[in-house]
């Protein structure tokens, strides 16, 4: 009884979780905690990031408090389907920054039995959604939304309000650049730039 069982029993599929929210959130101290987890439970990780980012270094995610895991940079989302070969857990960073054939690209990998934990901005500094990011929301399993400080109210900040005098939506930075604020001074601002 028990091997009919196990006959029938189809194989377990995998599924998608975002790490979402402004700038100075704490998404990818929250992804590198997560990947550091099913490191231990000694699962296979892979975990890739755009391979335009290079604020702090090449090869590695690293957290603004400092937090690192070894990463492998990539140009384009399909990269990531053909590095993911038998892999459990994929790590994927700075999502908003890939093109839109992520959304394929980890839907594919949770259909084949692999946990995808995916991290990125959900807005951008015009507080507008970010690239694929609502698409990989909407079809996510789990949805974790992490908040920011806001540096001028001590309320949670929704927003990453850009201080450089740049149109460009992609503009890496850290605090010489961006600012995480409420919605209210982030409106304030936004008002400010207008007159």
């Amino acid at each position: 009884m028990f091997l009919e069982h196990k006959a029938n029993h189809k194989k377990r599929t995998g599924w998608i979780e975002v790490v979402c929210g402004s700038m100075f959130s704490g998404k990818t101290e929250e992804l590198i905690r997560r990947l550091r987890r099913a490191q231990i439970a000694k699962l296979n990780v892979e975990i890739f990031k755009p391979s335009s980012d290079i604020r702090y270094g090449e090869a590695e995610i690293i957290s603004h408090d400092k937090r690192s895991i070894t990463s492998t940079p990539v140009d384009s989302s399909s990269a990531i389907l053909l590095l993911s070969e038998g892999v459990d857990v994929v790590g994927i960073d700075e999502a908003q920054f890939f093109d839109a054939e992520i959304v394929d690209v980890v839907n594919e990998l949770a259909n084949q039995g692999t946990r995808v934990i995916i991290a990125g901005l959900d807005m951008d500094f015009q507080g507008r959604p970010f690239g694929p990011m609502p698409n990989l929301m909407a079809i996510a399993e789990y949805v974790t939304k992490v908040h920011a400080i806001c540096s001028r109210t001590g309320e949670l900040a929704h927003y990453s309000y850009r201080k450089a005098e740049k149109d460009s939506q992609f503009l890496l930075g850290e605090k010489d650049h961006y600012e995480p604020v409420s919605r209210e001074v982030f409106n304030a601002l936004q008002q400010k730039k207008k007159t």
